[in-house]
């Protein structure tokens, strides 16, 4: 019994560390706009901390933000593709203008995830390569034996910052689910 007392103070220590650092990582990786996310993609069967995930690489929660490629909004979408989704899920009276409004970019991007995500049969990699680089680039590497060995997954992405990409969004995913997991 003697020897536990000493143990005592340091499993108690090492308990607040890893509460503490669950609070630190919860604010470097927010929810933010849950509600809405649960919302669109449930509508599409997809994980809502995907997501977050591709939210918090793309605009780090910005909804306001523009890229130098004029993509636009938290999940960081271009008009052409704003007005493509917007059609495909039946938004109605949609505007470019529109598209900084959280609520609608978040439902265009999701629509968005999912039509990438069926076209490449759940592929995350895939998905979030297009998502990156354009669909149909990906589609150009997959027919190519350079990038890929049997024309469905790619052994690699000529773009390195696709490749930093993916990276980057799947970590993300992986933490939010740490974090999260099935509280969302």
């Amino acid at each position: 019994m003697e020897r536990f007392k000493n143990i005592i103070p340091f499993v108690a220590a090492l308990c607040i560390l890893i509460l503490a650092g669950n609070v630190v990582l919860k604010k470097i990786y927010p929810l933010g706009y849950i509600d809405v996310i649960k919302e669109h993609a449930s509508d599409y069967n997809i994980d809502p901390l995907f997501v977050v995930s591709v939210i918090r690489v793309e605009s780090r929660f910005a909804a306001d933000a523009t890229s130098h490629k004029n993509a636009k909004g938290l999940m960081q979408i271009k008009d052409e593709t704003a007005l493509w989704c917007a059609k495909r899920s039946g938004l109605e009276d949609f505007t470019p203008e529109k598209i900084y409004y959280p609520e609608i970019n978040i439902r265009l991007g999701v629509c968005y995830l999912n039509y990438l995500l069926d076209e490449f049969d759940g592929n995350y990699n895939l998905c979030l390569a297009a998502y990156n680089a354009g669909m149909g680039n990906v589609k150009k590497w997959l027919a190519n034996s350079d990038y890929s060995d049997d024309g469905i997954n790619l052994k690699e992405i000529p773009f390195p910052e696709t490749q930093r990409y993916i990276k980057k969004v799947l970590n993300n995913y992986t933490v939010y689910k740490m974090l999260y997991g099935k509280k969302v």
